[in-house]
């Protein structure tokens, strides 16, 4: 199961009078796992920025400008979504500027149903809760230290970990069973995520680091791992 996590950034509310998508970021899952596949692209939006929507996430016009027009990409991103669904964040903002972009190219518009409205889980999950982004990473106990301004693939990323608490935990198909799932081929082969072609940044501080090199080294010979 393919699902691709999306976010835009834009120059405001309303695509109908005249705003348009600036960023775009998406994450792709497979069977609930980050594969590593990102895609990410800024857009010049063929207009000004106002103050409003740089105060959100910090892109100027200055930066976007030697930017290529959605036009430009707009194919290349409907070849990566693909038919996957879109786990959005407030869907119905995202879906309408995405089909407003695509409209200017004469290309199908996306379907609704191939959306999956975060927000809308987590008012049902939570009713009354705060379910911004933010309020639901703190409830999760996701780090969101690195975003101090919105951006599209940095909140992909981090809706893609707040989506999979939403559905149950980081592996809502963990099961102990280890014979064949009822109704599914016993020797049906388990599909297993590929080998990322470069490896995660660790996630350590230096000041961590720091820390527990100076808790080793205190514990001296009596650290377990240090015995030949």
């Amino acid at each position: 199961m393919r699902e691709i996590v999306l976010d835009t950034e834009t120059t405001g509310f309303d695509p109908g009078t005249g705003d348009r998508i600036v960023e775009i970021g998406c994450v792709e899952l497979h069977n609930h796992m980050a594969t590593g596949e990102t895609y990410h692209q800024y857009i010049n939006p063929q207009r000004d920025m106002p103050e409003g929507a740089f105060k959100v996430h910090g892109i100027s016009s200055d930066f976007l400008r030697d930017k290529p027009v959605f036009a430009k990409i707009g194919q290349a991103f409907l070849d990566f979504i693909g038919d996957a669904k879109l786990i959005i964040h407030n869907a119905s903002f995202d879906m309408k500027f995405l089909n407003a972009e695509l409209g200017r190219m004469g290309l199908p518009h996306l379907p609704m149903d191939q959306a999956i409205d975060t927000l809308a889980i987590a008012r049902k999950r939570f009713p009354g809760a705060p379910a911004t982004l933010d309020a639901l990473s703190r409830r999760f106990g996701i780090d969101t230290s690195a975003r101090t301004l919105h951006g599209a693939l940095l909140d992909s990323e981090i809706l893609a970990e707040v989506y999979l608490e939403l559905i149950g935990g980081r592996q809502p198909d963990f099961g102990l069973s280890t014979g064949p799932v009822a109704g599914g081929s016993s020797g049906a082969e388990t599909w297993r995520p590929a080998a990322r072609p470069v490896p995660l940044p660790s996630r350590l501080t230096a000041k961590e680091q720091s820390a527990h090199d100076a808790f080793v080294d205190a514990l001296g010979e009596k650290a377990e791992w240090k015995r030949a």
